[in-house]
């Protein structure tokens, strides 16, 4: 069963020649998907579409039976929040904020994802920050205070708490080094597993890949003519 339909997809930035033009892409429940492709063809941008942050000039992106195009920005806003997991290429950590603290982030704005922990939700955020060997020292400290690569694993912790039936990452091993990468992807697909979570894995690690389900190069499903000079397309 399908947890991810795309059809008809075009988006273009203002001003600028088209950057996506999808006929059809899906992702079924609990698969793990490869996504790879040159820099400043769309990976990120497809993410962003899919996660609701964007809206395409045309077509639909339905994710578990809902059309996230039809929504109001309001209802996409909890929507995402409800649903799904995203790892950001730039984290977006909350500075000022402990380890802890942005790890339960996601729970503060969503009843779903609350109600889905069967554990205490510090006891499952400490599992999953323990299984990403992130030490209990650091979990009381300002996430400002951590390396590149710590922030790193407490953006993925945070993304998988509360179990949400998608995940989208985008580069999100990329400041690890090669046994942690292991230990988040073991983690990853521990996690998704036991709750037929599905997972879209954006990389240009092909080492990576052979841990997938599937994997899809963007040029095959993409059929929009870039110039892959514009810095500004990602």
């Amino acid at each position: 069963m399908s947890l991810v339909d795309i059809h008809n997809l075009h988006f273009a930035w203002q001003g600028r020649q088209e950057l996506l033009s999808i006929d059809a892409f899906s992702v079924l429940t609990g698969e793990k998907v490869f996504l790879h492709g040159p820099s400043g063809t769309g990976k990120s941008t497809l993410l962003a579409l899919l996660a609701g942050v964007l809206l395409p000039s045309q077509g639909t992106i339905v994710v578990g039976g809902q059309d996230i195009t039809q929504m109001s920005a309001a209802k996409r806003d909890a929507w995402r929040a409800d649903q799904l997991g995203f790892v950001f290429q730039q984290f977006n950590l909350l500075p000022w904020l402990s380890v802890m603290d942005n790890v339960l982030l996601p729970l503060r704005f969503s009843r779903a994802r609350r109600e889905r922990l069967q554990t205490g939700s510090k006891a499952e955020a400490g599992r999953l920050l323990r299984d990403l060997r992130l030490p209990a020292s650091l979990w009381q400290q300002p996430a400002a205070n951590l390396s590149i690569g710590q922030q790193q694993r407490v953006a993925v912790a945070r993304a998988l708490l509360g179990r949400p039936p998608l995940l989208i990452a985008d580069e999100p091993t990329s400041a690890l080094d090669a046994d942690t990468q292991q230990a988040f992807l073991d983690l990853l697909f521990n996690e998704c597993a036991q709750h037929g979570s599905a997972v879209l894995f954006v990389s240009h690690d092909m080492r990576l890949s052979h841990s997938f389900d599937r994997v899809v190069a963007l040029a095959s499903i993409n059929h929009a003519v870039h110039d892959n000079r514009l810095e500004d397309l990602v």
